[in-house]
């Protein structure tokens, strides 16, 4: 057997506790576990997390890996007014949204979202805050619509594109009591999804137009003031896509999404300068809600029916120390 010594020159340093700030391959015994230790690379990857109580498609949420909302959504029947919370590992039932809506736009922590627009049916202009225990009313979208997608803050929100009688580019921006119209995006689309602030918004996917559809790969990045065609596209043209809603201009995933049956697995991460295809979620689905970085996020339920309860959570390429089998 060989000598580790010999090997590599010098021993392995004995420590009463793991190290801080290790490096890939680094190597230690530690005396209190009595075990020998090595910094190793996890793989990025989606595992499953707790399932939501209802399930649901159309639904919307935003948040964290561990504090996230979802609420509203649609199931036979039915277009829901339940909001569930997530603490990481298990979902909980919260307080009601004052109208039951499905497809809307979101934004903001657990303890301080935003849920504007959305179909009851029919479309809504009405604005709900979320104080991390309730929902209260607050001031109206100048135009009603659905299916499109939010960035920002409870009082400094934006909502862009989506349906209203015709495929949308509108844009309006919220300051925690009204919505004022900025500029319109460069393509009229629904479908879409969102992240950023008030004042760097990305948005990417989505269709356009209705009457002849053409899924949409194209991204475009918002100022505050002003909408730009992005150079960037997603590998994948899709609509009904979901994203790390906590994610940046130059930091998110895409996920999901249609065309594909009740959706796609397809996962791309995003890194201001391009898309890259990374490893696929469990569910291929659609009309899902998402939270979360590009570092860590969320994909919560969806489908057209049938109807997902399941959450998968992404964690991408991270250190992990593990302990080595020397038996």
């Amino acid at each position: 057997m060989s000598i580790y010594r010999t090997l590599k020159g010098y021993n392995i340093k004995s420590v009463t506790s793991d190290p801080s700030n290790t490096k890939e391959g680094q190597i230690w015994y530690n005396d209190t576990l009595n075990k020998i230790r090595v910094n190793t690379i996890k793989p990025a990857a989606w595992a499953s997390g707790g399932n939501l109580n209802t399930a649901r498609g159309q639904l919307f949420g935003s948040g964290t890996q561990t504090a996230a909302i979802a609420a509203g959504g649609l199931s036979p029947g039915t277009t829901h007014d339940s909001s569930e919370e997530y603490n990481g590992s298990s979902w909980t039932e919260g307080n009601n949204l004052n109208t039951a809506r499905r497809v809307s736009a979101t934004g903001g922590p657990q303890t301080a979202a935003f849920a504007t627009g959305g179909f009851t049916p029919p479309n809504t202009n009405a604005t709900e805050e979320y104080d991390g225990s309730s929902w209260t009313n607050g001031g109206n979208l100048g135009t009603a619509r659905r299916d499109f997608a939010g960035a920002g803050t409870q009082t400094a929100g934006v909502a862009f594109a989506g349906y209203v009688s015709a495929v949308s580019a509108l844009t309006e921006e919220y300051n925690g009591s009204s919505w004022t119209a900025s500029n319109a995006m460069n393509t009229s689309k629904f479908g879409n999804a969102g992240c950023g602030t008030q004042t760097a918004a990305f948005s990417f996917g989505g269709v356009s137009p209705p009457a002849s559809p053409s899924l949409l790969v194209t991204t475009e990045n918002y100022d505050g003031t002003n909408w730009t065609t992005s150079p960037h596209n997603l590998g994948t043209g899709r609509y009904s896509v979901e994203c790390s809603t906590a994610g940046t201009q130059t930091a998110t995933i895409a996920f999901g999404g249609l065309p594909g049956g009740n959706g796609v697995t397809t996962t791309e991460q995003y890194d201001g300068s391009s898309w890259t295809s990374v490893a696929a979620m469990a569910n291929g689905r659609s009309y899902l809600s998402g939270a979360g970085t590009s570092a860590a996020a969320l994909a919560v339920g969806g489908g057209n029916g049938p109807f997902l309860n399941a959450t998968e959570e992404w964690t991408d390429i991270v250190n992990a120390v593990t302990s080595l089998d020397v038996s």
